[in-house]
C-alpha cells in the first residue's frame, strides 16, 4: 500500500520534531542530523569521518534520547578484542550452567569511535553485527534490537596505527559523511552555555521506539516511478563504466539509494520520489563505495568530481507520476 498525502505530511511533521530535539544538543549542525536520522530510518548506518571534539557522541546521545532508546560508546582500540564488542559466555559456579554477558553493541545507537583503529577481526565482528543485526555466540543467537544503528567515526589525522576498513566493508554503511566544526555564530553560542558538559540529558523522548520502526515502515511505501527507478539505474551503471573508476557502485549501493531517498522524500512531506532527492542524497550514500584507479586518483580525480561529471551527463526523467 502506498503512503498517502496525509501520511506524508504527518511524517514531515514529526521527522522535523525530532531535528529539532536533536539540535538542541547538536547545535548548528541540523542538515548532518537530518541526514543521520533518515540512515535510523531507511535503516542503515553511518560512518563519521570527523576530528576529535566534534560532537560525534553527542550526537549518538541525543539520537538515543530523543526516541527513548538506549546508546552506547565502544573506544576502538588495537588491543580490543572481538568480544569486547559482541559480549562473552562466561560459566556461572553458583548455578553451574553458561551464561551469557551482552557487549555494547546491545544498544539501540551504538558510537563506535575511531572503529579503523580496532584490529581487521575486531572490524569484522562489528561489521557483520551491522550486517545481520544478531549476535551469534557458542552456537547461540541474541537479537541486538530495534531499531538498531551504528555510528562509526574514523579520525582522518594520526593515521599511524589503524587499519583502514577495506571498500568491501565500507559498503555497508548506508552514509558517509562528516559533522565538521560549528560556525562562529554556533561556536559563542555553545561557548555560553559552557557550564553544560552533555545537553543530551536535558533532551526528553520525543516518539517511541516502536513508533521509530512504524516511520520506517510507512517510509518503505513511499511511491517511486519506474522512470526514476531507470534513472538510479543508469547513473549505477555510469559509475561502473567511467575511466577513473575501477570499481563502480554495486547493486546493493543502488538498494541502499532506494531506501534513503524514500525517507528523504517523506522527509519532504511527499509521498512519492523526484530525481531531486537521487540528486541530493547519491553523495553521502554513493561517494564512499567508489574504488578510483590510482592513476586517476594520483592526477587529481576525486569520487565527487566523476559523480558531479555523471549527473551532468545522465538526462533525469522529466516528468513524475505521483501515485501507483
Amino acid at each position: 500500500m502506498t503512503m498517502t498525502p496525509e501520511q506524508a505530511r504527518w511524517f514531515a511533521d514529526t521527522f522535523d520534531k525530532l531535528v529539532q530535539s536533536v539540535g538542541q544538543a547538536v547545535m548548528g549542525k541540523n542538515d548532518i542530523v537530518r541526514l543521520v536520522l533518515t540512515s535510523m530510518l531507511a535503516p542503515g548506518h553511518v560512518l563519521l569521518e570527523d576530528a576529535p571534539g566534534t560532537g560525534k557522541t553527542s550526537l549518538a546521545r541525543s539520537l538515543a534520547a530523543t526516541v527513548q532508546g538506549t546508546s552506547t560508546r565502544i573506544q576502538f582500540t588495537p588491543d580490543l578484542l572481538p568480544s569486547d564488542v559482541t559480549g562473552v559466555t562466561i560459566y556461572d559456579q553458583s548455578s553451574k550452567s553458561f551464561e551469557f554477558h551482552r557487549g555494547p553493541v546491545f544498544a539501540n545507537i551504538v558510537l563506535a569511535d575511531e572503529i579503523n583503529r580496532a584490529s581487521p577481526k575486531t572490524q569484522s565482528a562489528m561489521l557483520e553485527v551491522m550486517e545481520e543485526g544478531r549476535v551469534t555466540v557458542d552456537g547461540v543467537t541474541h537479537e541486538v534490537g530495534n531499531p538498531f544503528m551504528v555510528i562509526a567515526t574514523q579520525n582522518p589525522i594520526e593515521q599511524a596505527g589503524t587499519y583502514r576498513l577495506p571498500e568491501a566493508q565500507l559498503d555497508r554503511f548506508l552514509m558517509k559523511t562528516s559533522l565538521g566544526y560549528p560556525d562562529h555564530a554556533t561556536s559563542v553560542q555553545i561557548l555560553q552555555g559552557s557550564e553544560i558538559r552533555d545537553r543530551s540529558r536535558a533532551l526528553v523522548p520525543r516518539i517511541s521506539l516502536q513508533a521509530v520502526s512504524d516511520m520506517s515502515e510507512l517510509a518503505s511505501s513511499v511511491h517511486v516511478d519506474p522512470a526514476v527507478l531507470e534513472y538510479v539505474s543508469r547513473l549505477m551503471e555510469e559509475t561502473r563504466l567511467a575511466p577513473e573508476v575501477r570499481v563502480g557502485v554495486s547493486i546493493r549501493g543502488a538498494l541502499a539509494l532506494m531506501r534513503a531517498v524514500k525517507v528523504w522524500a517523506a522527509v519532504h512531506g511527499r509521498h512519492y520520489v523526484i530525481p531531486d532527492d537521487i540528486k541530493e542524497l547519491v553523495g553521502p550514500v554513493w561517494l564512499h563505495r567508489f574504488v578510483l584507479d590510482p592513476e586517476a586518483e594520483f592526477a587529481g580525480a576525486t569520487a565527487r568530481t566523476v559523480m558531479t561529471r555523471i549527473l551532468s551527463e545522465v538526462a533525469p526523467p522529466q516528468a513524475r507520476q505521483q501515485s501507483a
